[in-house]
């Protein structure tokens, strides 16, 4: 059995997978009929014109336009033949943290990636600001995402132009782990100038949507994919916001679900520090660096020093990463390659672990070497105050 079918029935699988395609990201409506009936039920009073409560006309008729193009075998197939996967609330790999959204929780996500969304959604962090940033924006989102990656945080964004990008590519330089979550299907490149961007977070991280492949963003979309980034992780940094700018949405969400809020400080007399002035009025943290972000949202005592201690115990990892756990070498760094054939798997499949168990506090990365972390060894303990997130 995959790691993505230990949740639900089959059956309500397949019923989620029709319900991305034929509901809006966040709609609440569909959210608490599946809670309250279950997702087969709520598919088959579609495809039945069983008109459920709170449902008008026009909208019910609406649904069931959608659902007459609905093929979620379809769409199940092609997400594999992507080397992707559909993830349920349930599953081994769902971060429980998403809960919070309550009614408005994704239905589900489609993924590409090798690395467990739960695990590098443990400690992670989102960098979120404007499109059209300054330089100086792009240089701290850039430097916060690189050190936070070297320090074993997953860097979280939306793979939008300007902060967004800076902010991924920034952890990608580093070697670590980075999530976009995206307003569209995971197969459609958007920006189109991200292509490439989009590729390599997808062979060195996770690109995840709440629609399924071949869906397109539009702006309602783009408002309820930053539901998802505040929710998914530990805390928000907007690094530049004009006074309208779409991050102060995420903002929004990450202070109602209790997470932890920061902006950066940027110029009085830039329009694009508007928005992150008036959330420092308000109650969001200042913060200017890495080390800054992790005082606040690590655990307790995890300030300028890096972690010692592993975020879960040696017996929660999955099969394939303590494989690739038992592979390092006790006192050496070695190569992914070395790893991959100690552990009898893939190079890219090694590297994914690696990232996760690097998240996890077990490995870090030396150059273009692992090692096991400093205090961590192979059958580290938990810390004394684990993450909330992921279950």
């Amino acid at each position: 059995m995959s790691r993505e079918e230990e949740g639900e029935p089959p059956r309500d699988r397949l019923a989620r997978a029709a319900l991305t395609r034929i509901a809006e990201p966040g709609d609440e409506t569909v959210g608490r009929w599946v809670a309250e009936l279950g997702p087969a039920e709520v598919w088959e009073a579609v495809c039945e014109d069983r008109r459920l409560p709170a449902a008008s006309a026009d909208r019910w008729a609406g649904l069931r336009l959608r659902a007459a193009r609905a093929a979620p075998e379809r769409d199940l197939r092609v997400i594999a033949r992507l080397g992707g996967r559909f993830l349920c609330p349930g599953d081994r790999e769902w971060p429980t943290q998403l809960d919070a959204l309550g009614a408005a929780r994704p239905l589900g996500l489609w993924v590409r990636g090798a690395c467990s969304l739960r695990f590098v959604a443990l400690r992670s962090v989102a960098l979120v600001g404007a499109r059209a940033c300054t330089d100086y924006g792009t240089h701290v989102a850039c430097e916060c995402a690189g050190a936070l990656a070297e320090r074993g945080w997953t860097v979280v964004s939306g793979a939008a132009y300007g902060i967004d990008a800076a902010a991924h590519r920034g952890a990608l330089a580093a070697g670590g782990p980075t999530v976009a979550v995206l307003a569209c299907g995971v197969d459609v490149d958007y920006p189109a100038a991200h292509q490439e961007l989009l590729r390599a977070i997808a062979e060195c991280g996770l690109v995840l949507a709440e629609l399924p492949p071949g869906e397109h963003p539009t702006r309602g979309r783009f408002v309820q994919r930053n539901r998802v980034i505040a929710a998914l992780t530990r805390g928000t940094v907007v690094v530049e916001a004009a006074r309208r700018s779409g991050s102060l949405n995420t903002a929004r969400h990450a202070r109602r679900l209790g997470r932890h809020l920061m902006a950066v400080p940027g110029p009085v007399t830039s329009g694009l520090s508007a928005g992150t002035l008036r959330l420092l009025r308000e109650d969001a943290v200042p913060v200017g660096d890495a080390a800054q972000i992790v005082e606040l949202v690590g655990d307790i005592g995890e300030l300028a020093e890096e972690k010692e201690a592993a975020v879960v115990p040696r017996d929660l990892l999955a099969p394939q990463a303590g494989l690739v756990l038992d592979a390092l070498p006790v006192s050496r760094p070695t190569e992914a390659a070395e790893v991959a054939r100690r552990a009898c798997t893939s190079e890219r499949a090694a590297l994914a672990r690696l990232r996760e168990l690097s998240t996890l506090g077990f490995v870090e990365r030396v150059g273009d070497r692992w090692q096991l972390r400093r205090g961590a060894g192979r059958h580290a303990e938990p810390c004394a105050h684990p993450a909330p997130a992921g279950g």
